[in-house]
């Protein structure tokens, strides 16, 4: 079963792809800030993490940036999941390896499963 870490501080949002992806068949854990983002990937290993920018204790990049250090987490691929414009994200995003940057307001819960689909090379 694929796995998806979905790093979001709005429990409705998260809550919410949660259900959507599972219904496609993911496995799916989720984590409230980037400090627990972190350790989440780390000990789940997803497939694919879908992480916002702006959260309590750790914003998204800080998190991207510990877990592109480690072995575990180099590879993984990595959407960014937010209402911030991408002009307006940190520049560091760009060299931490990010697959695609989803602005959340503009595409629908099933848009965004297809994007993960299309990244993970599923059907």
């Amino acid at each position: 079963m694929t796995k998806i870490a979905i790093i979001e501080d709005d429990p409705v949002i998260s809550q919410m792809y949660r259900t959507k992806f599972e219904a496609d068949g993911f496995d799916v854990q989720l984590a409230t800030n980037g400090k627990l983002g972190v350790e989440l990937v780390e000990s789940f290993l997803p497939d694919l993490i879908l992480l916002d920018l702006q959260m309590p204790e750790m914003g998204g990049a800080d998190a991207l940036e510990i877990i592109r250090k480690n072995e575990w987490g180099k590879n993984i691929p990595v959407i960014i999941l937010t209402n911030m414009g991408e002009e307006e994200s940190p520049k560091k995003l760009r060299d931490l390896g990010i697959h695609s940057y989803i602005v959340k307001a503009n595409l629908t819960p099933k848009q965004v499963v297809a994007r993960v689909k299309e990244a993970l090379n599923i059907a």
